[in-house]
């Protein structure tokens, strides 16, 4: 039997099998308008989905364009490390500041902060008020002209919030702020303030959370280290206030954040006598609660100890150190009555049940002013 002959291909069957060959390889080594699209919107610093990593501002895109699909990323939180030495570990802070007004020296003072800026993330949230409107635009500005300047000054990333509640009080003025009758309601708020900006910036490789409130003009620029550096899960340093002396018309200094403190009997018994509703709140006469307040133990002479730790039950929130694990755990401010707490010393609770114990430095100051930017240092 004669061996079977193979057939001859057709010049036609070649060229199509070349054409498709030829459009596999394009198909396979170009990108396609999807990839394009993504690498736009990555190279404007936004997310390209709505499900995209948090620590990433999402921009929806116009109706036309083509929907990138979701990325699917894998964090490995026991990987995340709040050492005592940050910037070594390469630890990024989450800055988060309730903002009212805008106070220019406040954004100087970040700006100096000694903590390498590509790891520091900024998150405000601002009231729907026409305060916070003009705090909204002074603080837009300072943004822009930051973020497009130097590299080494330039933020991880800004985000800026309004708040979707109206505030309880009318005005900001400081007198009426710290009114007894007002405290319940303005902290409630306060509260309600914070835990919204911490849920909607939290990202899972955010290591470190610094409060710090938008009136504080003044801190070393080591903070961040500073605070870090004793590994403890929540630590806060001793906030004065700066003021012009009426009497003597000179630069002085004064206790001004009362509520990180040691708790007493006699405020423990006060609280049991108390209705469900009730919150103990420090510095007025009206509450003497007897305990040890850590505005009242600093040592202002020149050779204090800095690093001086004590232990704390109630925390106040104007420069606020808390390792991110904390509030993951479920640690928040609680705008209702917590054991007879609420907000920053409710945290502190509310921390502590969790099993994170609070400290403090009495003789580290961090300041805020009424009258002007003084030049003295503590």
């Amino acid at each position: 039997m004669p061996p079977a002959r193979l057939r001859r291909s057709s010049p036609i069957t070649l060229i199509l099998a070349g054409v498709l060959a030829l459009g596999f390889l394009i198909f396979v080594l170009l990108p396609s308008r999807g990839a394009s699209a993504a690498s736009k919107l990555k190279h404007r610093g936004a997310a390209s989905n709505p499900l995209s990593p948090p620590s990433l501002p999402f921009r929806k895109s116009k109706s036309s364009d083509r929907r990138v699909p979701p990325p699917v990323v894998h964090y490995h939180l026991n990987n995340l490390t709040t050492s005592s030495n940050p910037i070594e570990n390469r630890e990024t802070v989450l800055i988060l500041s309730p903002l009212a007004r805008f106070y220019p020296e406040y954004w100087e003072n970040l700006l100096k902060l000694s903590y390498p800026h590509e790891l520091i993330s900024l998150g405000f949230i601002i009231p729907k008020t026409r305060e916070g409107n003009t705090a909204t635009l002074a603080l837009q500005a300072a943004v822009a002209k930051t973020q497009s300047g130097p590299e080494s000054k330039r933020f991880s990333s800004v985000t800026i919030i309004r708040q979707d509640f109206d505030p309880p009080l009318s005005s900001q003025n400081e007198a009426e702020r710290h009114k007894l009758e007002n405290q319940k309601a303005r902290r409630s708020a306060m509260a309600r303030a914070r835990n919204s900006l911490l849920f909607t910036t939290l990202g899972p490789t955010t290591s470190w959370v610094l409060w710090l409130d938008a009136d504080i003009v003044e801190t070393p620029p080591t903070l961040l280290q500073d605070l870090a550096s004793h590994d403890k899960p929540i630590i806060v340093p001793n906030c004065y206030q700066r003021y012009v002396d009426p009497e003597t018309k000179k630069p002085a200094v004064r206790p001004y954040d009362y509520n990180s403190w040691q708790d007493s009997d006699t405020a423990q018994e006060l609280a049991q006598k108390m209705g469900s509703e009730d919150i103990i709140v420090e510095g007025y006469s009206e509450i003497a609660t007897y305990r040890t307040l850590m505005a009242k133990v600093a040592d202002l002479s020149t050779a204090r100890d800095v690093d001086k730790e004590i232990p704390l039950d109630g925390v106040g929130g104007t420069a606020l150190l808390v390792k991110a694990d904390v509030h993951r755990d479920g640690a928040m401010f609680p705008p209702f009555p917590f054991y007879h707490l609420i907000e920053t010393e409710g945290f502190a609770k509310m921390a502590k049940r969790l099993g994170w114990s609070s400290w403090g430095l009495p003789n580290y100051f961090v300041s805020l002013t009424t009258l002007g930017r003084l030049t003295e240092t503590f």
